[in-house]
């Protein structure tokens, strides 16, 4: 059994899951980005106030550790730290690139979809800038996550021969200026269960974070999640 606790502050969307191996047990949410703060810790309680564990029952806790808004990272990862060193278990740090890969997926799993598809989040990042990675069906990386100036000109090389799923709060102004006939433009929103299954295979391959030193994935130095 693995009983794991999720936390995803890094864009305007959060979200907190407790899980059982593959099962939700209980869920909370906010899409107030000046929240996040002030959201995290009650719902935490929540979590558990909803079931019959307890906070020192889980089995270690997993975070979106970035890239994303620089102050929804450091809140996200600092009460993750923090608990982790209270209750002495272990964090779990994630790509939040790869957990919205993971939601797209699971949406387009439930169609009768191309398994050749690529997965391709993007996540604002002011202006015409955005944080992106591309993914296979797998998850596997096929481009590793980058800041990008977005253009008429993006991702065309990969176009060419694949299918690709644009998702994320920066797929709306990749579209105004990007039409192919291989680029798919979708609105899926990811969150803490999407977290789930990418955390019990960093459990089973054993990659847990040094506690002292892990910091946020920011990419570049600074993202506050707010439009120019």
């Amino acid at each position: 059994m693995a009983l794991l606790l999720h936390i995803d502050t890094a864009t305007e969307h959060a979200s907190v899951c407790l899980s059982n191996n593959r099962q939700i047990i209980s869920y909370a949410e906010n899409a107030d980005p000046k929240n996040h703060g002030s959201f995290l810790q009650p719902a935490i309680q929540q979590l558990f106030q909803n079931t019959a564990y307890q906070l020192s029952d889980i089995d270690a806790i997993s975070v979106s550790n970035g890239p994303g808004s620089y102050t929804g990272l450091r809140v996200g990862l600092a009460s993750a730290k923090g608990l982790c060193f209270a209750l002495n278990k272990p964090l779990i740090t994630l790509n939040t690139l790869q957990i919205m890969a993971e939601a797209s997926v699971t949406h387009m799993q439930a169609t009768a979809f191309d398994t050749n598809y690529l997965f391709c989040p993007l996540i604002d990042a002011r202006r015409m800038e955005v944080f992106t990675a591309i993914y296979d069906a797998q998850l596997t990386i096929v481009l590793q996550p980058m800041a990008s100036i977005i253009n008429e000109t993006s991702f065309q090389e990969v176009l060419v021969t694949n299918k690709i799923v644009f998702t994320g709060s920066g797929h709306h102004k990749l579209q105004t200026m990007l039409q192919h006939p291989n680029a798919y433009y979708y609105n899926i929103q990811h969150n803490a269960k999407n977290m789930v299954s990418l955390a019990l295979e960093s459990i089973k391959q054993n990659t847990t974070a040094n506690l002292t030193y892990i910091e946020p994935f920011y990419i570049k130095a600074f993202f506050d999640g707010k439009k120019a």
